[in-house]
């Protein structure tokens, strides 16, 4: 993560645009500050190709990586300008088409969202509710966690996000089909 000019767009988790102001525990310069007079308030953005939604691009990861299919950099290269910028539930739409087309349907999704801040607490209802819409799944399906790094590595130092997504599929048969 960076200051929010460098980057030119806003923090996006879950299909949820985060706009915030916040604190870095790193000078302007980008050096870790261990004083608190060295710490200044930031709007913070993501850099990256498309909209750089970390759950998005996870979970579209563990679905190819469940069909044993190629990482979604390879699906969608970030040197093709079809997806400078682009709202990352593409990604998902493209995989969940995928997934049903080789017969499979959500088992179970487990997220976990680790960053310092922003705090997501509130906001993981409404991711939920998008990756449910997305994947044409149940709510007791998906599962939201979010955790920090305790000020440690650039997950602590807010320069950077992570995220883990575990996903079982089941395979569709016979009358489940529509499921």
């Amino acid at each position: 993560m960076v200051p929010f000019e460098e980057a030119g767009q806003p923090v996006v988790i879950g299909g949820v645009v985060i706009d915030h102001v916040d604190q870095k525990w790193t000078d302007k310069d980008g050096k870790y500050a261990e004083n608190p007079g060295d710490i200044y308030e930031t709007q913070l953005g993501v850099l990256a190709h498309s909209d750089g939604d970390v759950i998005y691009h996870s979970l579209v990861d563990a679905i190819f990586g469940a069909l044993t299919l190629p990482d979604i950099g390879q699906v969608f290269q970030d040197t093709d300008p079809r997806w400078k910028g682009c709202d990352s539930a593409k990604f998902i739409e493209h995989a969940y088409d995928v997934m049903k087309y080789y017969g499979y349907r959500i088992g179970n999704i487990d997220v976990t969202l680790i960053l310092e801040r922003p705090k997501v607490a509130g906001f993981k209802p409404r991711m939920k509710e998008n990756i449910v819409k997305l994947l044409h799944t149940t709510e007791g399906r998906v599962n939201i966690k979010a955790r920090t790094h305790e000020k440690v590595d650039s997950v602590g130092e807010l320069r950077s996000l992570s995220c883990h997504v575990v996903v079982t599929l089941e395979k569709v048969v016979g009358n489940d089909a529509d499921l």
